[in-house]
């Protein structure tokens, strides 16, 4: 089987699966969904980065010498559907790349990543961000049981909180702005001030 180092050598209507992704050496950064290639955004800019480092930081120190990790991209999820166990590499057809991923359950975690849905998962949107990747990471994020889902808007530094309910659907629970004190639902004693999130030497 040839090795594969350029994306022209796949099939794109074709389904894979993580073990195949596993066996790929491209240059372009892609992300698996539910079997189908997907081209990520070009690198991220100034502003995307500064806000990632910030939260980043934010998030590690209040969860030095606690239970739960934080996991900046780039950072393999797999994920599948939450009714399932764990599952081995060619029966997952998902695999992500947010910009941070908070993970409390150890078991969860291998060498390559994070196998399951994490606990929070925090995504900025980017220019090339388009609605229908918005849409679909969503409902992948809601049907693998990621708990909570922050969506960062650099553009109007704003924070979108949406928390899954018991029924598996997510609530929109906030929307932060400007200089408001975010807090995650998850941990409650947590205090985000946007306006270090939001500091950056972009304008």
């Amino acid at each position: 089987m040839p090795k594969i180092t350029q994306l022209s050598q796949l099939d794109l209507t074709q389904t894979y699966s993580y073990a195949d992704y596993l066996t790929w050496q491209l240059d372009e950064a892609i992300e698996l969904i539910k079997g189908k290639i997907m081209l990520m955004s070009p690198a991220p800019n100034v502003k995307h980065q500064d806000i990632s480092a910030n939260l980043t930081t934010l998030l590690h120190n209040f969860f030095k010498h606690k239970k739960c990790r934080v996991y900046a991209a780039p950072f393999d999820v797999r994920l599948y559907d939450r009714k399932k166990s764990i599952l081995a590499s060619q029966d997952i057809h998902t695999v992500v790349q947010p910009d941070l991923s908070v993970i409390c359950n150890p078991e969860v975690l291998d060498e390559q990543g994070c196998n399951g849905a994490p606990d929070w998962i925090i995504e900025i949107l980017s220019k090339g961000n388009s609605k229908r990747e918005m849409q679909i990471k969503y409902e992948l994020y809601r049907e693998s049981g990621v708990q909570e889902y922050w969506i960062v808007y650099p553009n109007d530094q704003a924070i979108h909180q949406f928390v899954l309910d018991d029924n598996g659907h997510y609530q929109l629970k906030h929307m932060y702005t400007d200089d408001d004190i975010a807090t995650p639902h998850l941990f409650p004693e947590l205090a985000v001030d946007l306006t270090e999130v939001f500091e950056t030497w972009q304008k």
